[in-house]
């Protein structure tokens, strides 16, 4: 079997652990002897053993002279665990095949200077862009400085997202919303506005997917500028953390959301730059964005999306109903609009699921 095809078993691993090692990244190794496959492993949780520690632990057979095939570059510094090179080099491998460099500058090259250094032969990157693709928030905490933002969004046909009313329970099929479910329990949070919240007193927790995450509760961020929300809804119902981002200085309203179990952020301003700068220092990576039209229509212009997920439903809800999005500059030239390219289109249930992606001006 050639490097790639080892590679593509190692990414394979690496996704095993998707639900549950936020906020580290998602990492497969196989190890490879005489073309055998010895040894395989997956970082699993935050705080444990990492891919390649596992995956030596479970080999068949002594590991000296084999090939480790690893999606990210192995760590070379003591965190909550030791250093992967190490391991690797006690094991005494022959070769370290990478599918791409960390760019965690506490990792950043050094993990592939130290094996290099130490005389294993080093090959990277193979199959870079699909060892990308398992850690988006990841990698855009460290080379944007800012998360990776997926906005999701269903609508009718006729591109009406509830009912004058606002009644929106519910447009798409129980396969489209247990789908969402799924993008939740991927992601490092789910980002959402307290009108949104207050319009179906949602809970907005994780709750198909929740045994995968092994304890590690869905983080719900809500954008509540005047502090609109109340103990009583749903919302505060259940333990998943709850942070709320503000910038009203109402204490008595403050102390008793906190009292209620939420954590309370004041922002220097009512700028989704500053909203973003608080999930960048949190390290909330991959952001799952289920909000109203017009945090939608901000996200949007402001080119902070970077997936767009939208769910079609196979209805109609007429020209009285609440829009897609509300565009907070009004567009006045075609030159002007916002365009996607498509990345996927799947049926699900009886609904249509689109994801964009945005073609930057």
């Amino acid at each position: 079997m050639t490097d790639a095809q080892w590679m593509a078993q190692a990414i394979q691993l690496a996704r095993k652990g998707q639900f549950s090692v936020h906020p580290n990244p998602l990492v497969g190794c196989v190890l490879v002897k005489n073309n055998r496959r010895i040894g395989a492993g997956w970082h699993q949780r935050a705080g444990q053993a990492h891919a390649e520690v596992e995956a030596l632990r479970s080999a068949s057979e002594s590991v000296e002279g084999a090939i480790a095939y690893v999606t990210l570059e192995p760590c070379a510094h003591q965190g909550r665990t030791g250093p992967c090179v190490e391991a690797l080099l006690e094991a005494r491998v022959s070769a370290v095949v990478i599918g791409m460099t960390d760019p965690n500058p506490l990792v950043a090259g050094k993990g592939i200077h130290r094996l290099r250094q130490a005389g294993i032969e080093v090959r990277t990157p193979v199959l870079e862009a699909e060892c990308r693709a398992l850690n988006p928030g990841f990698l855009s905490l460290f080379e944007r400085r800012r998360p990776y933002v997926v906005l999701k969004s269903a609508m009718s046909l006729d591109g009406r997202t509830a009912l004058s009313n606002g009644r929106s329970q519910w447009i798409t099929s129980d396969a489209a919303r247990a789908d969402v479910q799924r993008h939740r329990a991927l992601a490092s949070c789910v980002l959402s506005t307290a009108r949104t919240v207050l319009m179906d007193n949602a809970r907005l927790t994780d709750r198909t997917f929740a045994p995968e995450r092994h304890g590690r509760a869905l983080v719900r961020v809500i954008i509540d500028r005047q502090l609109l929300l109340t103990p009583e809804l749903n919302l505060f119902n259940d333990q998943s953390p709850l942070w709320i981002l503000t910038v009203s200085d109402d204490q008595p309203k403050r102390e008793a959301l906190e009292h209620a179990g939420a954590r309370v952020h004041r922002l220097v301003d009512g700028q989704l730059s500053s909203v973003m700068q608080f999930l960048t220092h949190e390290r909330l990576g991959l952001v799952w964005v289920e909000a109203g039209a017009t945090l939608s229509g901000q996200l949007l212009q402001e080119q902070w999306v970077d997936e767009w997920v939208v769910y079609l439903a196979t209805t109609v809800l007429g020209d009285l109903g609440m829009p897609l999005v509300r565009l907070p500059s009004a567009l006045t030239e075609l030159s002007q609009r916002l365009l996607f390219k498509q990345k996927s289109l799947r049926q699900v249930g009886q609904d249509l699921r689109l994801v964009l992606t945005p073609t930057r001006a």
